[in-house]
């Protein structure tokens, strides 16, 4: 009995739920970006790349892990005798068991430390037979001229953590070009909703002046062809009232993929567009638009491409290296007795020298010398280049709000001209010198002024999200601001 009265329950529930899911949602701009921010697709994606750049930079830093090395062998041998009058064999047996342990410093020197056993066993006239034989010693090997120093030795760890501060700021890049896209996707929706409500007045206007004829031409004031008229009106702007149902419903669509928003229901915009003045310092914008994301990615680059061409300058250097090695040696018919002879260092040695190596003609480190040199100036032009369009945006975008604020005051004495010349027409149609014609399209005229208006503040506030866009100062203004420790976490919780 319990189990049909849940499921009776549940099914009365499933309604409401469902009309829950599908309900409008109240949208502000602040809240759509703080959705953009943490739940847009492209965003969670460039998330990754600096998380993948601080492997790199780890898996670098991996040349100063300690290098341990155990190896063993064995080895047995008969060979037969060549001397003649004899078939005796010359047997060997020997035993190997060797550990080492070698560390990278940032001179470039490697140090090794290595102990070293053998056991051999033999028969052998004149040698010594059954016997171990130890040794316990430090190698160095210090590059002198080419892959001296830090720079060469560190160039890969260098070149990763500069490639990850590149990608942070490319990420910063995708974050203000996302939060550029959802205010201009907002305000896109807020317009087209307006529009929406203009062809709404429109039909219904319509609509109205199409009972009102068919009533004067029932009482015989008007001929029956204004009726055609009329209709004619209404079935445009019905047509016009659909079209622009489904821009909206387009738009609601586009906000929903933008903010992964789940479920169908519709988004309504609850902020405007500002249209008060705005006032922009053009050398203060220039300033700050040198310091946008892009251009501090493309600094990045610069910054590794240098640091590459001193490392490949150093490569053209003669490859000239010290090494110095010293150790005990022990010897023994036990292996006891082989440590006793090694611990009391009777026997030590050691070597010291110099290996010189320079390619005659060096044509391929001064070749790749040559690429990087390219590489850099090529980088440098490229951040003039992205720097001198900058500023030009910043101009640009300047310029804009100058002309779009212009335009609010603009379309504003345009309705109302509109609005006026309206009501006029329709006085005129009131005493019969204006015909259902004239009236729709003027009336179309009034559409037309008042979709001109939305546009011009739309444009105005588009026109602020663009300047800001270009100085990268957007970001700042919605409190976004991008951690490396954030992207890290990325990093760390993988295993």
């Amino acid at each position: 009995m319990r189990f049909p009265m849940v499921l009776a329950c549940a099914l009365m529930f499933l309604p409401s739920l469902a009309a829950a899911a599908d309900a409008p949602i109240p949208l502000s701009l602040d809240e759509a970006i703080r959705m953009a921010v943490e739940k847009n697709l492209d965003v969670r994606a460039e998330r990754y790349n600096p998380a993948q750049f601080e492997a790199d930079i780890n898996r670098s830093a991996a040349i100063y892990d300690p290098l341990l090395t155990l190896q063993t062998s064995y080895s047995d041998s008969t060979v037969p005798s060549t001397t003649t009058g004899t078939t005796t064999s010359t047997y060997g047996r020997a035993y190997q068991a060797d550990a080492s342990l070698a560390q990278l410093f940032w001179t470039g020197a490697t140090v090794t430390a290595g102990f070293n056993n053998t056991y051999n066993s033999t028969n052998t006239i004149g040698t010594l037979s059954n016997y171990w034989e130890s040794s316990l010693g430090f190698t160095v090997t210090q590059p002198l001229l080419k892959n001296f120093g830090r720079a060469s030795t560190d160039i890969t760890i260098n070149v990763s953590r500069l490639s990850k501060f590149a990608s942070l700021e490319h990420f910063n890049t995708v974050l203000l070009n996302t939060v550029t896209q959802v205010r201009t996707e907002y305000f896109k929706l807020y317009s087209l909703r307006e529009q929406l409500l203009v062809a709404k007045t429109s039909l219904e206007l319509a609509r109205k002046i199409l009972s009102d004829t068919k009533a004067q031409v029932a009482a015989g004031v008007l001929p029956a062809m204004e009726i055609i008229n009329a209709e004619f009106g209404v079935y445009a702007r019905e047509k016009d009232l659909i079209d622009a149902e489904r821009a909206v419903s387009d738009e609601v669509d586009v906000l929903r993929l933008l903010l992964q928003i789940e479920g169908k229901g519709d988004i309504v915009t609850v902020d405007v567009p500002r249209h008060d003045p705005y006032d922009v310092n053009e050398d203060a914008a220039l300033k700050q638009a040198m310091e946008r994301p892009s251009i501090k990615e493309q600094r990045r680059n610069l910054d590794i491409a240098e640091l590459q061409t001193r490392v490949f300058g150093n490569k053209i250097q003669p490859d000239l290296s010290l090494s110095a090695s010293t150790s005990l040696v022990g010897l023994g018919h036990s292996y006891p007795r082989t440590m006793e002879t090694l611990s009391s260092a009777d026997n030590p040695a050691w070597s010291l020298g110099l290996t010189f190596t320079y390619p005659l003609g060096n044509n391929a480190a001064e070749n790749d010398y040559r690429k990087s040199r390219l590489k850099t100036e090529q980088t440098a032009v490229q951040l003039r280049s992205l720097e001198e369009s900058t500023a030009n945006d910043v101009r640009s975008a300047i310029r804009g709000i100058g002309s779009t604020y212009k335009q609010i005051a603009v379309a504003e004495r345009g309705r109302a001209y509109a609005e006026e010349r309206l009501k006029a027409y329709l006085r005129k149609k009131d005493v019969g010198l204006a015909t259902n014609k004239d009236i729709l399209d003027v009336e179309n005229d009034l559409v037309a002024a008042k979709n001109n208006q939305i546009a011009a503040t739309v444009n105005y506030d588009n026109a602020i999200t663009h300047l800001w866009q270009a100085t990268g100062e957007l970001l700042e203004r919605h409190g976004i601001r991008v951690v490396e420790g954030d992207t890290d976490k990325l990093y760390r919780n993988i295993r």
